[in-house]
C-alpha cells in the first residue's frame, strides 16, 4: 500500500508536511528495504531536500520508528461489536490481516540491518506499530466477561496476546494473508476453549484444564495394552 499522494502546489508545513513525509519514507521503506531507507532518498520521493527531513528526524533510526508509527497509525483498527466473542475475534482479526500484511513483511524481513545496528527487536517495533491495538483487544475481552463469555482468571497478558500473536506467525511463515477459515479454526479450536469459563461439578469444584478439553476430543490413553508396549512407541 503507498502512502504517497500527488504532490500539491501549494507551500507544505506543520502536521500536514509531516504526515507527507513519513508517507513518502513509508513508500521507500517498502520498494527499498532499510538497505536503501536513506533520508536523501525519502527526501527525492518526498519532493523536498534532506536538511528538511534532518530537521525532524535527527537519524535514519529515528526516521524508521517515526514511519512505522505513521504507517500504523493511519490505518486504525476499529473495535468490533458483533455481540459475541467468537465474532469480535474473528472480525478483528480479519481486519488485522487486511490491513497489516505489508508491515508484518516489513518488520519480519526488510528491517534485519535496522536491528543490528540499534540493539532493537521485531518486538521493540512491533509495540511501536499496535500501539493503541491493545485497548482493542482489551475491549473485546472486557465485553466477553461482561456476558459470561470468558473467564476473566483465564485471560493472562499470554493468552490475551494469542489472537494476533498466531495471525502474525502465519503472515511472516506464508507472507500471505491468512485464509478466512484459518481466523476461524484459531478462535474456534485455540483461543475460546482457552478463556470460555469452566464448568463446575457436582462437588462444587472446577474441572483442570485438559488437552481433551481444549482441543475437544478425547484424550488418548497412555496406558499399557494387554501384548502391547507404551502407547504411542509400538509400531
Amino acid at each position: 500500500m503507498h502512502l504517497t499522494s500527488p504532490q500539491p502546489a501549494h507551500r507544505r508545513r506543520g502536521a500536514a508536511l509531516e504526515g507527507e513525509l513519513l508517507a513518502a519514507a513509508w513508500d521507500v521503506l517498502r520498494e527499498n528495504g532499510y538497505a536503501g531507507f536513506t533520508l536523501e532518498a525519502v527526501a527525492k520521493q518526498a519532493g523536498t531536500s534532506r536538511p528538511v527531513i534532518a530537521r525532524r528526524w535527527a537519524s535514519r533510526h529515528d526516521l524508521v520508528r517515526a514511519t512505522i508509527a505513521h504507517a500504523a497509525a493511519i490505518r486504525p483498527i476499529p473495535t468490533p461489536d458483533t455481540g459475541s466473542l467468537r465474532g469480535d475475534l474473528i472480525e478483528y482479526m480479519r481486519a488485522i490481516n487486511a490491513t497489516r500484511l505489508d508491515m508484518a513483511a516489513i518488520l519480519g524481513v526488510q528491517l534485519g540491518g535496522y536491528y543490528q545496528e540499534t540493539g532493537e527487536t521485531p518486538g521493540d517495533l512491533r509495540d511501536v506499530a499496535l500501539a493503541g491495538q491493545d485497548l482493542v483487544i482489551h475491549k473485546i475481552f472486557a465485553a466477553a466477561i461482561e456476558r459470561g463469555e470468558a473467564d476473566p482468571g483465564r485471560l493472562t497478558p499470554r493468552i490475551r496476546g494469542l489472537p494476533v500473536g498466531l495471525l502474525r506467525n502465519e503472515v511472516l511463515t506464508t507472507l500471505q494473508p491468512m485464509r478466512d477459515e484459518d481466523i476461524e479454526e484459531i478462535v474456534d479450536t485455540i483461543v475460546l476453549p482457552l478463556i470460555r469459563p469452566a464448568e463446575t461439578g457436582r462437588d462444587g469444584r472446577t474441572p483442570a484444564l485438559t488437552a481433551s478439553t481444549v482441543l475437544g476430543r478425547p484424550a488418548v490413553s497412555t496406558r499399557d495394552e494387554p501384548g502391547q508396549g507404551r502407547a504411542g512407541l509400538t509400531g
